[in-house]
Parts: structure tokens; sequence; C-alpha cells
């Protein structure tokens, strides 16, 4: 079925992206199931050699937890895909001299079939992609990039804390245009569901008032998914919880199985309903590789655009885990060659959307994958983690992991604080400089009220959470976030009903317009008899 039939049946496309894992470690053990999987040979493993010339061979791993973060930034990716994928070995010894030569094997490692309980189930009852390639052989934000709008303007470093020499204020200014912005054109419901700090706010369009007023915590998406199906968004983005005590996002040193149970609440909240499981496509995969091990090596790419301020562009980077969850697909293999911009193509061609650049123009649409005629009615009824599987292993080391910021998260504390800064800077310039002094004295009235009140210094509570601790290096990142969004939705009234009210604008966009205001208002303006005329005097008399 092609993804631009009429008859196409997915009306909801839900996409969970997670990060840092090779297809060999996370996919590759399904050859046992499949034959033709492309993935690991049990009695014939791969091998790499360290800086020693020591060999490390493929062999099935349960660690669940890796504290030290391999690099796959672009230098570190190079030397890993030299001589045949030969080298992430000799990467990692060379980026971790001090680690024990048996401490390098886990870059070898796979995982065993069953034991990612949520992963592996889905690849068992769906359909697994195993020539699914990153966008760049690069790290977590260009691939990201690349994902949601098809470039990444020529970036391909992160903007941590400047170790990539990347000026910040030139990244954060990720002017392209992305799939939300096409989806808005046509007027197609869509929402980001984020735990912590969502990061496709680098995108300037998306810190958008109109844009912003389009992101809720993550909470609101187990509530949608429990309502009507006509009601829930066609595109959905869910963002994984980056930073804190409880990272899901799958980045090391993050317990895997924490990314487990959420691909598991995601799929058990879709599948308990039965009218909005019938008409939606699941799309899990991974951002990039991680340095982790993969045998498969990537191939040329054609480039977005004309960017080519840090790298070419013209390689894919390494294959990443990747599954296709509905009804309407089988339990198969996919061999069709995927990029992450394969998902903007499959959109562009599903609802007849503006173009993304020359990569995605060029990519294969995962709409080759829908191939049932009828739904199928023998899927998975709900994943089930054990306590075991949820009980850290080592609390310890879990503990010491949240000591041990990675630059993506570093990144994401940079990101949420240039959210907050948007807000002063937005604002006339003697209260921007009053608000910043207001702001010095506020932290020094906390650290006042702590030491008279004994409060333990590394905590706090963040008002995007006020229920519970947070450490306090991921404290001000929520309240940054949550303080940028309150402020950006209430700026979105004002644009909304602009837009609501000009005639010069397509009706679609009016529409989509109408629809925002019913989201961040609780009022069902979209779906009203004369909802437009409704929502012009609400905005009316909340006018005056």
């Amino acid at each position: 079925m092609a993804a631009s039939d009429k008859d196409d049946p997915v009306r909801h496309v839900v996409l969970l992206i997670l990060e840092n894992h090779s297809f060999d470690k996370m996919l590759g053990c399904f050859r046992e199931v499949y034959a033709d999987l492309d993935g690991i040979d049990p009695g014939n493993p791969r091998i790499n050699l360290d800086d020693k010339g020591r060999s490390y061979a493929q062999a099935p791993t349960t660690e669940r937890q890796v504290i030290l973060d391999p690099h796959h930034e672009v230098p570190h990716v190079a030397t890993q895909l030299t001589d045949h994928n030969g080298g992430f070995v000799l990467d990692f010894a060379r980026s971790y001299p001090d680690c024990p030569p048996e401490g390098r094997a886990f870059i070898m490692g796979y995982y065993p079939r069953g034991f990612l309980p949520a992963l592996h189930a889905l690849a068992s009852d769906f359909t697994i992609c195993d020539r699914w390639h990153a966008a760049l052989p690069g790290p977590t934000w260009p691939n990201r990039f690349f994902a949601l709008s098809g470039t990444s303007l020529g970036r391909v470093n992160m903007p941590d804390d400047g170790t990539h020499k990347t000026d910040l204020a030139g990244y954060f200014q990720q002017t392209q245009d992305t799939i939300f912005d096409r989806l808005t054109e046509r007027n197609i419901h869509w929402k980001v569901y984020f735990h912590d700090v969502p990061q496709t706010t680098v995108f300037t369009h998306q810190r958008e008032p109109h844009n912003a007023a389009r992101y809720f915590y993550i909470d609101e998406f187990f509530d949608d998914a429990r309502g009507l199906e006509a009601a829930f968004p066609q595109f959905s983005l869910i963002e994984p919880s980056y930073i804190g005590w409880r990272e899901n996002d799958d980045h090391p040193p993050h317990d895997v199985m924490r990314a487990e149970k959420l691909i598991a609440d995601v799929y058990n909240a879709i599948r308990a309903n039965d009218a909005l499981w019938q008409s939606t496509l699941l799309v899990v995969f991974y951002d990039e590789h991680g340095g982790f091990y993969d045998h498969v090596e990537p191939p040329p790419a054609a480039p977005p655009d004309d960017h080519h301020e840090e790298y070419s562009f013209d390689r894919l980077g390494v294959r990443v885990p990747a599954v296709l969850v509905s009804p309407w697909v089988d339990k198969r293999v996919e061999h069709t060659l995927f990029d992450h911009t394969s998902v903007l193509r499959y959109l562009i061609d599903k609802w007849h959307l503006g173009s993304l650049g020359r990569r995605t123009e060029a990519a294969k649409s995962i709409g080759v994958a829908l191939l049932r005629g009828a739904a199928r009615t023998d899927t998975i009824a709900r994943i089930r983690l054990t306590d075991d599987q949820l009980r850290p292993p080592d609390p310890e080391a879990a503990e010491k992991a949240f000591d041990q910021p990675s630059a993506h998260q570093t990144a994401l504390r940079i990101l949420a604080a240039y959210l907050k800064d948007q807000i002063v800077t937005d604002a006339p310039r003697a209260y921007s400089w009053m608000a910043r002094r207001l702001e010095g004295i506020k932290d020094a009235c906390n650290r006042l009220l702590d030491r008279i009140y004994g409060d333990p210094p590394a905590t706090r509570i963040s008002i995007a959470e006020p229920d519970r601790l947070a450490h306090h290096a991921d404290a001000r990142p929520r309240d940054d976030v949550a303080h940028f969004l309150m402020h950006r939705k209430r700026q979105a009234v004002a644009h909304l009903g602009a837009a609501i009210h000009d005639a010069a604008l397509s009706q679609d966009r009016r529409s989509h317009a109408l629809q925002t205001l019913a989201l961040i208002t609780g009022r069902a303006y979209d779906r009203e008899e004369n909802g437009a005329e409704h929502a012009k005097a609400w905005l009316h008399r909340h006018s005056r």
C-alpha cells in the first residue's frame, strides 16, 4: 500500500525517538527468528581490535547500565568506521585509556533476544527495519534535527560546554522549516509530549507562541490516549526524560530498563484504546548509535542543502534500531534502506505536505511497510515489566550516573537557560534589567533559606513537578522550561486570535489556530458548531 493512497488506514502517527544504541546491540539477536535479518551470527561473530591489538568479538551481554559513555562525534565515528567498521573498540580505548581491557568488551556486546522486555516484544510482533541508518555519522542533536526537519543547517557538533567550539547563539538559530510547520500549513493536528526539557525547542519556529502552545507534559499523552480517537493528534512526538533521577531516554549511563518502561507505557496506552489502536502507526527508533558496534557500513547519502560548514552530509550514519508498530504491519523484516528522513517522506506523501529539502525528497518512505489490506487481530495486548526489571541492578551505579552529565544533558541545560532568557529578551530593556536583578535576588534568598532551614543543598522542588524532589542541577532547567511555556502560551492567545480573524490566511491556517486555542483553553472550539464565532467572543471578553 502506497503511503499516499487515500485508503491509508493510518490516521495517527506517534513518533518515539530514543538515544544512542546500535542495531546490532539492540535488535541484531533477531537473526535467530529471521534468517534474512542482517544481524548477529553467533557462530561467526565479528571482531574489533583495541590499541594493543587485543581482539574483542561480538558476544551477548546483560549489562543494563554502562557508566562510560562511548564517544560518537564525527571524528570518533570516522575512526569507528575505519577498516570496514573495525575501529569501534580502538576509538573507545583511545577515549578511555584508563578503562581496563575487560571493560571494553561491552562495545561489541549485544542483548540476547527477550532481554529487552518492550523493544523485543514489539520486534517479535511487528516490523523490524534492518536497514535504518542515522541521518549522519555524528551525535544526537544534528540527527534529531534531520529527523524533524530534513537538515541540520550544516551543524554536526553538540552545543555543550564549548569543547567542540560551537557558538551557542548561532547553534540555537535552527531557523529551517520543520515537519510541524508543514503540518500546520495543512491543518494537521499535532502535539509534542515531553518530560523535562523538550529538545525540539532548539528550532526557532518551535519557540514561536503558536507552536509552543502545542507542547504538553507527558501526562497529557496518557489522558489523550484514553479519550476519543477523533480528538487524538494526527501526529505526535514523544520526547523522553533526558535529565534528573528518572531519565528514560536510553542514553548511557542510564539503565536501559527505564527506556523499556517508557516504550511499554506508550504502547500500552495506545493499545488499550481499540479505536485509537486500529488507526495508529507507532514508530520507535534511535537517533544514533552511541558509539556501540554495528557491522553494516553506512552508504552514501544526498546532502540536504548547501550548508556544508561542518560536514559534507554525503554519508548516512551507523544503523540504529527501528520498529514499526501497528495492526497494519506484519511480523516481518523490512529491508528497504531508510534514514530518519524516511518518516518525513511518509508524512509528506500521506498528507500532501510541502517539501523539506533534498535529503527528504530522496528518502524512501516507511509507508512501503504498510502492506496489509486488513487490520491484524493477533497483536500483543499489553507489555509488562517485572519487579526485577524495574529495580536498579546496582543502586550505587545509578546514583553515580546522576553526577556524570553527558554532553547531551549539558546541552539541554544550556538550552533551558536560553529559553528562560528569551522571556527576558522579549521584554522592554528596563524590564529585562530589572528581571535579571530580581532573578539574582531570588537566588540569594533561596540560598539563605536553605541555610536557615537546613534544606539539603543538593535538592530542590521544581515548579514543573511541585510534588517531587529534584537534584538542584535538574530543577532549574525544568523551571526554566515551565516559565518559558507559561510565557509563550499567554502570548499565544493574542497570536491565535489574530490568525483566526485574518481573512488573508488560508482556511487551513485559521482552522489550525482555532484548534490550538482550543487546546490551551480547554474549550472544544474546533469541534463546536460556530466554534470560530464562540472563540472570537471569548477572545473579545478576555482582551478587555
